[in-house]
């Protein structure tokens, strides 16, 4: 006589028997006539950006040969990691339709606790890592106590922190006001020399595009057994493809210089923990849910108060990391670490990556794409011996266009009852 486990039935869509829906090209030309529906309908995603950025390095490479040589594509991939680091907690905070203008504040002020722990107390170095960052979510969870306890808006909640935390970075650093990172420890070589051997990083591409594949068929045989729209295993097949075949070059073309640099495979890993958190758990649903609207996030039962807590945590620990990442990469913490230019870089590479400051729309790779286009544009603009105040110009310019550009798409899709 059988168990009940044994004669409960399950559905053939369930196991290992192919659905004919996955299997039918029809379900590409379904995906492609989707794909262009939304693009009327002002869901854009991340098609401005791409094209945006096909146009910058189409420029410049005419401008300039030198701009899409290997050795300066390495370059620019390792400029990107410490700043795009601090720009996935942007888009953290931007989800949840919020901001945080202190990140390169608390950025500077991990660079310093990292370098007065680790050189002038002669700390072990995971323990100086762990109190940087340990002192980013701090920050982060004063804010979110700030914000939800007596709700205070974040713009003055985080400029307020923005001149605080800059104060204290100064006050820990004291009267030298630099402090030099031993350039034989471990977080100075690995941001500045640890790059993977080239057969490495071949096989970091087979497995990225092997797991993509496998995370598409997943869905789409779930969406099948719910009976809902799902790719086909030809487009499957087309876009792992198409990432193997493109990670697979990038791989072959950084060789031919130093490279891939492990401190940019790092931020990419960022990266892709950051969407699946986002896209796969309870938690990033409850993130979309607050910033698409708060009260009826708290009429579903979310925990509206943690969600932002977390996020204002999550965000801070980034710009944490952040900071440690070019603290490293320079060698030193000074007064100059977290200043300058990386509040507006970081914030502008969530909103150019897609993010959008309404709240409830983007993803972890607005962070990438972003950084991205704001990197190639300052090498763009070096290389060509043009001075920063033309960066400046032209970042304000590609930050105009993203923002119209959401605001224009945003307004299409409430035209099209998609807001």
């Amino acid at each position: 006589m059988s168990s009940g486990r044994e004669e409960r039935a399950v559905p053939a869509s369930a196991v290992d028997v192919p659905d004919d829906r996955l299997l039918s090209p029809r379900s590409l030309r379904a995906a492609v006539a989707l794909l262009l529906t939304r693009v009327r309908g002002g869901d854009l995603g991340s098609l401005p950006v791409v094209i945006g950025l096909v146009l910058i390095w189409t420029v410049f490479q005419a401008l300039n040969p030198i701009f899409l040589s290997s050795t300066n594509l390495v370059n620019l991939t390792m400029q990107c990691a410490a700043i795009g680091t601090i720009a996935l907690g942007i888009v953290l905070v931007l989800l949840v339709g919020e901001i945080d203008l202190s990140v390169g504040s608390v950025a500077g002020l991990a660079a310093a606790i990292l370098a007065v722990t680790f050189v002038q107390l002669q700390w072990n170095l995971a323990i100086a890592l762990v109190a940087a960052i340990g002192a980013g979510a701090l920050v982060g969870l004063l804010y979110g106590f700030l914000y939800t306890r007596f709700g205070l808006p974040s713009f003055v909640i985080t400029l307020a922190g923005l001149l605080g935390f800059l104060g204290l970075q100064l006050w820990v650093l004291g009267a030298t006001g630099s402090i030099n990172l031993p350039f034989d420890s471990w977080i100075v070589y690995f941001a500045q020399q640890m790059f993977l051997p080239a057969w490495a990083s071949y096989v970091v591409a087979v497995l990225t595009a092997a797991g993509y594949a496998w995370i598409l068929m997943r869905r789409a045989r779930a969406r099948a057994a719910a009976n809902l729209v799902s790719q086909s295993y030809v487009e499957i097949g087309l876009r792992g493809g198409a990432l193997l075949v493109f990670l697979l070059v990038a791989a072959w073309y950084l060789n031919l210089s130093r490279g891939v640099g492990v401190m940019f495979l790092f931020f990419l890993a960022l990266v892709v923990i950051a969407n699946f958190a986002l896209t796969r758990t309870r938690w990033g649903r409850a993130v979309y849910a607050v910033g698409g609207s708060v009260e009826a996030s708290r009429r579903a039962g979310i925990p509206v108060d943690r969600i932002y807590i977390s996020v204002f945590m999550l965000c801070s620990s980034l710009a944490a990391v952040g900071g440690i990442l070019a603290a490293a990469r320079l060698a030193a913490a000074n007064q100059s670490s977290g200043a300058g230019d990386v509040n507006l870089n970081a914030i502008a590479a969530a909103v150019i990556g897609g993010a959008s400051l309404f709240g409830g729309r983007g993803t972890a790779f607005a962070a990438l794409l972003g950084i991205v286009v704001i990197q190639s544009i300052s090498s763009g603009l070096t290389l060509l011996n043009l001075d920063s105040s033309v960066q400046f110009m032209v970042t304000g310019v590609v930050l105009v266009l993203a923002v119209t550009v959401d605001s224009l798409s945003r307004r299409k899709r409430a035209a099209a009852g998609r807001a």
